[in-house]
């Protein structure tokens, strides 16, 4: 079991939001989200049990980039990746630590929605953590939503 001032320590760092990430190729949400209101589960897939969700595939990208915007360098390094089977090395918004047992699924099926946790990626050109996903975030949200702040509900037993 955590000791306080290390939970505490955890929650605190999964709080603080800061600039966007550095990414290894331009992308915009609003384009694909906003714009063309293209579905989350589209491109981030959540293979069972469901607990994360998958950056897209370089080869899922080019089922739309092999004629759209082809001629761009972004995409000409994104077609190579497909190409040789290789993936995307996005840099991560969002990650949830271990020792939280957290479902994608379960939460979605509850009738939760991205943008709860994530913001309205939909009118973002460029990704950052813009939610509270600590611990404290959690729980506000739990209350609101009337559903258990038992620790066991998403820790494990140590």
């Amino acid at each position: 079991m955590l000791c306080c001032g290390a939970l505490a320590s955890v929650t605190t760092l999964l709080a603080q939001t800061g600039g966007p990430p550095t990414q290894p190729l331009p992308f915009s949400h609003k384009a694909h989200a906003g714009d063309l209101k293209l579905a989350c589960k589209m491109c981030h897939r959540s293979p069972d049990p469901g607990e994360m969700m998958g950056t897209v595939a370089a080869v899922v990208c080019m089922q739309c980039h092999s004629v759209i915007r082809a001629e761009s360098p972004a995409i000409q390094k994104l077609a190579a990746a497909a190409r040789q089977n290789r993936e995307i090395d996005w840099t991560r918004v969002y990650s949830i630590p271990a020792f939280v047992a957290f479902s994608h699924r379960i939460h979605l099926e509850g009738g939760s929605t991205c943008q709860d946790c994530h913001g309205n990626i939909a009118a973002r050109d460029v990704l950052y953590r813009e939610r509270d996903i600590s611990m404290r975030g959690c729980m506000d949200c739990h209350r609101a939503k009337k559903i258990s702040n038992n620790c066991r509900f998403c820790h494990d037993a140590r």
